[in-house]
């Protein structure tokens, strides 16, 4: 289980699923000019930590993505510009979470 948020896009006409089945074409995973930078996060067991993870570094100012996973205790993070890690540690540990570092 992963949560992922994105700001609000207007949602084209028809089904959002790729001829895969998938909900994602990968379309929307391209960062062109931006970083995606990956975290290790301590702490997150389930779908709800992804979402408050996800949810507090979206507040970041420049975040385009945030996609966290209880699984690996991975978060994906896409912004325009290289982000202050202080910033980031403080968003995870206001979620209740440890940022243990960068990957």
């Amino acid at each position: 289980m992963a949560a992922e948020t994105q700001p609000q896009t207007p949602q084209s006409t028809g089904s959002c699923c790729s001829p895969t089945g998938s909900c994602h074409d990968g379309a929307a995973d391209v960062q062109v000019g931006g970083v995606t930078t990956v975290y290790q996060v301590s702490g997150m067991t389930c779908g709800h930590c992804e979402g408050a993870v996800s949810e507090e570094i979206s507040g970041i100012e420049g975040v385009t993505s945030v996609r966290a996973d209880a699984a690996t205790g991975q978060v994906t993070v896409a912004s325009r510009a290289p982000l202050d890690e202080t910033a980031v540690r403080a968003a995870v540990d206001e979620a209740g979470y440890e940022l243990t570092g960068q990957i």
